[in-house]
């Protein structure tokens, strides 16, 4: 079933962003004041009225050049005269002249050609930014390459404001966390790899199929309305040039799992599929056992390929393109530590934990571009992501576990073995198109289908007591299985599966010079459905089943152990929700315990205007109109019994917003805007079921759609003001200062509960947050070679942001299903962080044919709120984390490359604390993830 879905969903929908013309950048250099920039200077095509004059820095930039191959006329009054023959201008790409005037000019010889992609070349992209009518915010593949960036998720850390958590896919715009952001690809919206969070891993877009990583952090009108943080964009590469195949084979060590003998799962592949989805999980149990299995050696493995062809035909007016890439990597972690479960009290305390991690990533992009002519191309785009966790932990492993519902002892002895395996299979579709009409009308469209399955396939989790025995030298004393209930023993399923269905529209239309008018739609239809299932060992006479290996727990629960008839085996099967009551629930295949169903339903048209005044102000105002419509049913456990077991919203949002642009001079502006925007809770919000780690719980909660009785809010209101000072410096440098506050109305914090349970769920905990912060961001070339290609730079964005909401309590009953209490009135947001810190110093010197470049990265993010603590209980917060990645990248020509990584080189501790117990703050969950130190090979034909 999942091979016909898989090729029916590749084939059925497509999408892509269209460029028609191409352009030339450059910068110009005055040779008789030592190189220094050359302003105003004339820069023309030759033959045709197209040009330009450089700006402040030597920089020019000639767009809506139309596909061929042109002489440009470089002139200074009392200057001699360059002519550059031979300029090849591509569709989609930017030909880059540096080049040098003298009162006896410059020979030809001095003057430097390069053609890359309009949208991955930094110097086009800072242009572009730089003549922007709203804020944007951008880092380029050329980017990429000279800081040894190796995904979308390190690239945006680049960007200010911005910080990517490491050991994890999380990335924080303006210290705000997952819920306040939003990701796209080529401007459709992209679904999660994860259901636990709203947005897709950035880590798993490899540089290769990158064109460029935008950001957006003040809002305009062809942005969905759920806008807070920011819309993180990345346009995937697109091809033109000659045809060219390139492998990479790389390898690696993680320090903590070097040398250690590793396990995985039972069931996966090595390469991170499972294969046992058509059968049924009763007929799992019965015929696979519980124990780990042996790994590979634990040395990280990486391989990829991607090639491009193109070819024009029609006389050279129509071109055809593709461009494929594929590649896999794994990666081997153990993470050690302690683990607690702190509710109202110390529940369960397990001092050292051992947990091996086993991860795979395989990702495979296919781009199919059609340039009609120079008003119209088209693009087909398909993107497949497998992406896999597999995690085997024994918590109390030094046998000084406690449990205070431990039925032995409550001082020694507990133990729990928990083998679990996570995948998420993505399949992204799009086509999308651009057109261009009597120079007045343009046209973008696109229509996008995505396809998600998460699953989460058979977790054996065993717990015993008395573990102890099992770390001394006496065969006569050994563990025994903890039986409080019979699911303290028990094998999970889980199965998540998503569609969604979105496209856009957008024309606009050339007034005048000074005035353009936007027109537009974009929506979105998204379906969930979610089930899953327990069974649990009951064990029928605990003290008669010694646990004699630790290893080896198959020897017990083999199905021939299993007690049918009654009184001859050593366990029964159980199941919560059985298919027959009649027949019971014992040793028979049951039905989901829970499950949801949820579908949202976004709308949304706008209008908005360009408007240049005069030669300094430029404004966009902009309307958008957008209707949400979201409901949810569900059938859980442990639910109120007068539940409905359904909830469903529906709205019509007005969200106005203004930018405003004034141009201090040719190379800085200073920008304003402001806008209304909302937020809408996602299913892992709402849906009321109770997810159950190891040492946590946590769950949805419906009141976010309106509570009970349906007078609550069912979104957030967003107020968003944003003010920026950008200038402008050499190529590639700028430095910028923004300041920005907004005010989240009824804003939804995860809360962990004050009760027996201290399930962390989502509640609307008060009236309204405010925000406000600050943003700084450099990129300065230290120093550059004759060609003014940087040698040496750096780059470095910081952030400071503010956080404060009101507290209220929230009382369950006839308006809530759930409920909570607050010992105080006001605490920061949930998931900010106060301080950001990104530098890095890059070095990229030339030796004939041997160009290196070396990049240390630094990253730094401040302690921030993971769970908002309740009743008197303080907050769970994450520690601040420190990072430190060294890339050393070399080139040997034009075909080989050798590259070194060390990543988290100063390996910091990964650590929550609970605050506020009454005993101090205690650490429930601490560990560090190594350093990763890698070599890879790049050979392109």
């Amino acid at each position: 079933m999942r091979t016909y879905l898989t090729l029916l969903f590749t084939f059925i929908c497509i999408s892509g962003f269209a460029q028609q013309s191409g352009g030339i950048v450059g910068k110009l250099t005055d040779k008789e004041l030592n190189n220094d920039p050359l302003a105003f200077a004339n820069v023309i095509i030759k033959g045709t009225t197209q040009g330009t004059t450089s700006d402040f820095d030597g920089l020019f930039e000639i767009e809506n050049v139309e596909p061929g191959t042109y002489t440009l006329v470089i002139s200074f009054l009392g200057y001699e005269t360059l002519e550059i023959p031979n300029v090849v201008v591509e569709a989609g790409k930017v030909a880059q002249i540096n080049a040098g005037l003298g009162a006896s000019s410059v020979g030809l010889d001095e003057v430097v050609v390069t053609t890359s992609a309009r949208q991955d070349s930094e110097v086009a992209l800072l242009l572009s930014q730089k003549k922007a009518l709203v804020i944007q915010e951008a880092i380029s593949a050329e980017a990429l390459t000279l800081k040894g960036i190796d995904d979308a998720a390190a690239a945006v850390a680049q960007i200010s404001g911005i910080s990517k958590q490491q050991g994890s896919s999380n990335v924080y715009v303006r210290g705000l966390g997952d819920r306040y952001q939003n990701t796209t690809m080529n401007g459709l919206a992209l679904p999660s790899n994860d259901v636990n969070k709203k947005n897709i891993n950035l880590d798993l877009f490899s540089s290769s199929i990158i064109e460029n990583v935008s950001v957006g952090k003040a809002y305009n009108s062809t942005f969905f309305g759920d806008f807070a943080a920011g819309n993180v964009n990345v346009d995937s590469k697109e091809y033109t040039g000659d045809g060219y195949f390139e492998i990479v084979l790389g390898s690696g060590i993680n320090t903590n799992a070097s040398g250690e003998d590793f396990v995985r799962s039972e069931g996966p592949s090595n390469f991170g599929f499972y294969n046992r989805y058509d059968n049924d999980p009763f007929a799992i149990i019965l015929s696979h056992g519980v124990d780990p299995q042996d790994a590979w050696n634990p040395i990280n493995l990486s391989a990829a390929v991607e090639g491009g062809y193109s070819f024009n035909f029609n006389n050279d007016e129509s071109r055809l393109s593709f461009f494929g890439a594929a590649s896999f990597n794994n990666g081997y972690e153990i993470w050690e530590g302690p683990a607690r479960d702190f509710t109202n009290v110390l529940k369960v305390d397990f001092p050292n934990v051992r947990e091996f991690a086993y991860k795979t990533n395989t990702t495979a992009l296919g781009n199919i571009v059609y340039r009609i002519n120079s008003e119209n191309k088209v693009k087909y785009s398909s993107l497949f992501i497998n992406s896999s966790t597999d995690a085997v932990g024994f918590y109390g492993v030094n046998g000084l576990g406690t449990n205070r519902d431990a039925i032995i002892t409550t001082d020694e002895g507990f133990f729990i073995q928990n083998v679990q395996f996570n995948q998420d299979m993505i399949f992204v579709n799009q086509l999308t198109g651009q057109h261009v009409f009597d120079e007045k009308w343009d046209v973008d469209w696109g229509i996008g289908f995505n396809k998600v399955f998460s699953d989460e396939p058979d977790r054996k989790r065993l717990s015993l007591e008395n573990y102890q025995f099992a770390l001394d030298a006496d065969a006569d004393t050994n563990p025994v299985f903890y039986t409080n209930i019979p699911f303290d023993n028990q094998r999970f399923f889980q199965s998540i599966e998503d569609d969604e269905l979105n496209s856009f529209i957008h024309l606009g239309y050339q007034v005048s010079d000074n005035v353009k008018l936007n027109f537009g739609y974009n929506g979105r239809r998204k379906e969930r459905r979610f089930n899953s299932i327990r069974y649990g060992y009951e064990i029928q006479d605990r003290d008669a089943t010694p646990i004699t290996d630790v290893n080896n727990f198959n020897s017990i629960f083999d199905v021939n152990n299993i007690n049918i008839p009654a009184g001859s085996g050593l366990w029964d099967l159980l199941v919560l929700n059985p298919i027959n009551n009649d027949i019971g629930n014992r040793n028979r295949p049951g039905l989901p315990e829970n499950t949801y169903k949820g579908n949202l339903n976004v709308n949304g048209v706008y209008a908005a205007a360009e408007l240049q005044v005069g030669e300094k102000w430029s404004f966009v105002p902009g309307l958008r109109v957008e209707t949400y419509d979201q409901d949810i049913v569900y059938d859980v456990i442990n639910i109120r019994p007068d539940d409905p077991g359904a909830r469903s919203v529906y709205e019509n949002i007005f969200l106005p917003s203004l930018n405003i642009k004034y141009a201090l001079n040719e190379n800085s502006n200073l920008r304003f805007a402001a806008s209304k925007t909302a937020s809408f809770p996602e299913f892992k919000e709402v849906a009321p079921f109770v997810y159950e780690a190891v040492t946590i719980r946590y769950g949805g909660n419906p009141d976010l759609l309106g509570g009970l009785d349906g007078t609550g809010a069912t979104y957030s209101d967003i107020y968003n003001y944003d003010i920026k000072y950008e200038w402008f410096l050499e190529r590639g440098e700028i430095i910028s200062l923004a300041a920005f506050a907004k005010t989240i109305k009824d804003p939804v914090n995860r809360v962990v509960a004050a009760d027996a349970t201290g399930t962390q769920r989502y509640f609307r905990t008060g009236e309204q947050a405010d925000i406000f912060g600050v943003e700084l961001e450099v990129r300065k070339n230290l120093y550059t070679d004759a060609d003014d290609n940087a040698v040496v730079s750096v780059g470095l964005n910081a952030a400071y942001t503010n956080t404060d909401q009101d507290l209220r309590d929230i009382p369950a009953g006839e308006e809530n299903t759930f409920g909570t209490t607050f010992d105080r009135t006001s605490d920061e947001l949930e998931g900010a962080s106060p301080f950001i810190i990104n530098a890095d110093l890059n070095y990229s010197p030339v030796f004939g044919t041997y160009k290196p470049r070396a990049t240390v990265a630094f990253s730094y993010f401040s302690d921030r709120i993971f769970s908002l603590g309740a009743g008197s209980l303080g907050n769970i917060v994450e520690k601040a984390v420190p990072t430190l990645n060294f890339v050393w990248q070399n080139s040997f020509g034009e075909h080989f490359e050798a590259n070194l990584s060390a990543k988290n080189i100063l390996d910091p501790d990964i650590s929550f604390v609970r605050e506020g117990t009454g005993i101090g703050d205690i650490v429930i969950r601490e560990y560090n993830l190594g350093v990763n130190v890698g070599l890879t090979l790049k050979y392109k034909f």
